[in-house]
């Protein structure tokens, strides 16, 4: 991963509605959940929710898929763990099987 890629997936993340819907999503799998549901189970307006989930899919953490006439969310696994093995790819100088869990 980039250095710059990961910098957009850091600030997707540096909110607390799009950081509430990534860890929402990461508990659903890879079923996802309905736009509709997301808003429900965060209390947030759907209007609001809709920008959120955009900049999350633009960061390469979520995908959608249109279902009828709704659209579906779920967690991008290979996006996620990109970002992470970018955090860890130093880690116990270069070598992070020796890290801590």
């Amino acid at each position: 991963m980039k250095t710059d890629t990961a910098i957009a997936a850091f600030a997707a993340l540096a909110q607390e509605t799009r950081l509430g819907v990534v860890r929402l999503l990461v508990q659903a799998g890879p079923a996802g959940l309905s736009a509709g549901d997301i808003a429900t189970r965060l209390a947030v307006p759907a209007s609001t929710l809709s920008h959120h989930l955009a900049q999350l899919e633009r960061a390469g953490l979520l995908r959608s898929w249109r279902l009828q006439r709704q659209i579906f969310y779920a967690c991008d696994y290979d996006g996620l763990r990109s970002l992470l093995t970018f955090l860890m790819q130093d880690c116990c100088q270069g070598r992070p099987e020796l890290c801590p869990p």
